[in-house]
This record gives C-alpha cells, sequence and structure tokens, in this order.
C-alpha cells in the first residue's frame, strides 16, 4: 500500500510539472509602455508587430513596426511569413487584440519572446509616427 501511494505522489509530481512546464511555454510577458519601449530597445533580435486595423494604422504608428490586421482573413498566412526564431514585441489600441496576437503565436511554435504591450498604442509614451 505504501509504494502504491508513493508512486502515485511521483506521477502526481511528473503531472504537476510537465503542466506548469507547458504553462510557462504559451505564456507571454504583459509590460508597460516604459518597459515595453526600453526592452524593445536593448533587443537585438526583435520586431514591432502592429495587429491593428488599417484605419487605426491611418492615425499613427509606433516607428520601426510591421503592420498586420489581426482582424483580416490573412493573419495566419501573414504570420506564417514571419521568422520564428525572433523575439516578438506586439500591440494594438488597447492591449485585447495583441494580447490574442501573442497567445497565437505562441501556439504557431514560435520560439523567442513574445511580449504584449499592456494597454496598447493609447498607453503609449513614446513617439508615434503618421
Amino acid at each position: 500500500m505504501t509504494k502504491l501511494i508513493i508512486l502515485c505522489v511521483i506521477m502526481a509530481s511528473f503531472a504537476i510539472f510537465a503542466a506548469c512546464k507547458n504553462k510557462k511555454t504559451t505564456m507571454f510577458e504583459n509590460l508597460s509602455s516604459n518597459d515595453f519601449a526600453h526592452e524593445f530597445a536593448a533587443d537585438t533580435n526583435a520586431v514591432l508587430l502592429d495587429v491593428r486595423t488599417d484605419a487605426e494604422v491611418m492615425q499613427g504608428i509606433i516607428p520601426q513596426s510591421i503592420h498586420i490586421d489581426i482582424q483580416k482573413y490573412t493573419f495566419a498566412d501573414e504570420v506564417e511569413k514571419l521568422d520564428k526564431t525572433k523575439n516578438y514585441y506586439i500591440y494594438c489600441r488597447s492591449g485585447g487584440r495583441s494580447s490574442t496576437a501573442c497567445q497565437y503565436l505562441r501556439t504557431r511554435n514560435f520560439l523567442g519572446k513574445i511580449v504584449n504591450l499592456d494597454g496598447g498604442i493609447t498607453h503609449w509614451e513614446g513617439e508615434v509616427t503618421q
């Protein structure tokens, strides 16, 4: 009976470890505007990704960003063209769609860091170009 209990404890420990490890690989970071800007600037392997609509982009973008509208049917195809070894810093208007995009990139086996701009471009304190 004692061996069975020990075996169950060991199996449960492995299951918890596997769940935690799997959760870690599906996670992404949410960073404030200031932290997002500093990490992006210091990251030599970074890509800045804007997932807003075309109309929103017309109001201005964060410099150096590439645009792939998450609401377009071509989003998945455009994402598949991206380098999966890069680190992606992703933003939208308020942080919701970019959070979804972060999760999507992780499910598509993107290997690098994935970072969401918490609060989106509405909380951005840096330069915006038109």
